[in-house]
């Protein structure tokens, strides 16, 4: 009997001691609280360096910390452009804020009608599709600005002697078709000059500028920034560009959400747009970093690719703001104006109901590069 018990005691210590080392284990702890972040957050202009892919630590949620599995419809193909959402996913920051993404890259995936009826939470749209949706009665709400400046740019050849967006009058341009951000840019354009679409000619060309550009069937087209452009130039091609954004300011693309998952889960959005915003000042910091993680999440991206680094670096330039993930008045009401202009808009919308500042973290606020 006595030989059971000191057993049975030296079986309780045992346990005792297990017990003691797995709590003497530091566990992660949960993602801080708005006002938790702005204590912690550095005050300097520039925000601490970030671990390299390799160094940084896996992340695990603690026993309080849900993570949910989402969809986020991204609107494109995989690409180096999407570099933010690849650096906030492969350091971690994404699962730090309890959600587990999963990128949608299908053209056939509607992110606005899925956000509005409540069966996804977030979606990577542009301004335009925001104010177009909230005619129609659906309830979403951008509460991210991922592109401060519109990426749309007429393309011309040198040789005709353009100066400014002023002399596009009478000319004939191409472009993908009748539809979407090149178009509304162009139009936009246009209006700042007072020219009128009647006065140009345009030409559906499809998604074909550099092909139609290098053949000479069309000495102007309209394009990406970040695309269009830096192909034409590694080309051999001499191009004069006018940015649409060095003319006129428009909403431009970046993270919306429904009314009412903004309205039940706040914290919830704070926290998805704080880490897509972590990422993307990571990529505005450390552009190499950036590169060398979406390689894999994008395939056929090579290692040392000096035209995808060129488009990188020039997105950076579209991205940056000194308070990252802000959206302007002035934007909004440009673009719809635009889109009152082109008849896509056939009554007002209130456009300070359409987006909010509410949701980004204080970091972001008078941030510096």
């Amino acid at each position: 009997m006595l030989r059971r018990f000191t057993v049975l005691f030296v079986f309780l210590l045992g346990l005792l001691a297990l017990s003691a080392c797995r709590q003497a284990t530091p566990t992660p702890t949960a993602a801080p609280t708005q006002a938790e972040a702005q204590a912690a957050e550095p005050t300097a202009a520039q925000p601490q360096a970030q671990p390299t892919q390799a160094e940084a630590p896996e992340p695990t949620p603690t026993a309080q910390q849900t993570i949910e599995e989402i969809r986020l419809p991204m609107g494109y193909i995989p690409n180096i452009q999407y570099a933010p959402y690849y650096m906030a996913d492969s350091q971690g920051y994404f699962r730090d804020a309890g959600f587990k993404v999963n990128f949608d890259y299908s053209f056939e995936t509607d992110g606005v009608k899925l956000v509005a009826a409540g069966e996804i939470p977030f979606a990577v749209v542009s301004g335009e599709q925001v104010l177009l949706a909230r005619a129609q009665g659906l309830p979403v709400v951008y509460v991210m600005a991922w592109w401060q400046k519109f990426p749309v740019a007429v393309i011309a050849d040198k040789a005709l002697g353009l100066e400014s967006p002023a002399d596009l009058k009478g000319q004939t341009i191409g472009l993908p078709g009748l539809f979407g951000a090149n178009y509304i840019g162009l139009i936009a354009l246009l209006n700042k000059f007072g020219i009128q679409e009647s006065e140009v000619t345009l030409e559906s060309i499809g998604f074909n500028q550099v092909e139609a550009f290098s053949t000479g069937k069309n000495k102007i087209v309209v394009g990406y920034i970040t695309n269009e452009p830096i192909q034409l130039r590694n080309k051999g091609f001499d191009i004069i560009v006018f940015p649409v954004a060095d003319y006129v300011t428009l909403a431009s693309n970046g993270i919306i959400t429904s009314e009412q998952y903004l309205k039940e889960n706040p914290d919830r959005v704070r926290a998805f747009v704080n880490a897509l915003l972590m990422g993307l000042r990571d990529t505005i910091e450390h552009p190499d970093q950036a590169y060398k993680a979406s390689l894999k999440y994008v395939e056929g991206l090579e290692p040392d690719d000096p035209v995808q680094m060129e488009i990188l670096n020039t997105a950076i330039d579209y991205w940056y703001s000194e308070n990252l993930g802000y959206s302007s008045l002035e934007a909004w009401q440009n673009m719809h104006d635009t889109l009152r202009t082109m008849g896509l808009l056939q009554t007002d919308v209130p456009v300070e109901e359409a987006f909010t500042n509410d949701y980004l973290p204080d970091w972001a606020k008078g941030w510096r590069k």
